[in-house]
């Protein structure tokens, strides 16, 4: 049984050098569906990686629904490739249809301000969105380096400081962890 929609949505940045910024989005989505809330996930320059949450999403669909759109390597900022540029441009157009169609409570756009930074997608595009969301809509915005123009769109900004991290001593991306 669904719940009645949000009364008012707004529009949060998790972003900074720190880790936690997807996982926090995550967290949110999973007080979303404790409320039967409808949830869309939409992962920028994320893809063919076995993901912890993509497993999860399929354990409470159909509240839950996560798109990979990039591949499994990493983007080169300076020169990205044709295909990468095509995974985020179709990324933010299924990010348009999501919002448009406003058929979900929470739409989280993961490190769609890393696609801004590297120039995939355009900081218009995205205060696009923010512009057309539902008033209704909960809209989460992921990645390092958000764009000015996006900070000031947002209603709510966390910045994630990095003071400490494993990877500084080698320690790889570890499964149920960091993916």
């Amino acid at each position: 049984m669904r719940k009645k929609h949000l009364e008012h949505g707004y529009v949060h940045v998790y972003t900074g050098d720190g880790k936690g910024k997807t996982t926090a989005a995550l967290g949110q989505a999973f007080r979303a569906i404790g409320h039967n809330f409808k949830v869309m996930m939409i992962m920028f320059m994320k893809g063919n990686v076995e993901y912890g949450e993509l497993e999860a999403a399929r354990r409470l669909a159909p509240f839950f629904e996560i798109r990979e759109m990039g591949r499994e390597t990493f983007v080169s900022k300076e020169n990205p490739e044709a295909i990468d540029i095509q995974w985020a441009q179709d990324g933010i157009k299924l990010a348009r249809k999501v919002v448009r169609d406003g058929q979900h409570d929470l739409v989280i756009l993961d490190e769609i301000n890393v696609a801004v930074d590297y120039k995939l997608v355009d900081v218009e595009d995205v205060l696009e969105l923010i512009r057309i969301k539902p008033s209704t809509m909960e809209l989460i915005l992921t990645g390092r380096a958000a764009h000015d123009k996006v900070l000031e769109a947002a209603h709510l900004v966390t910045e994630m400081k990095l003071v400490k991290h494993y990877y500084d001593r080698g320690i790889e991306a570890r499964v149920g962890i960091e993916r």
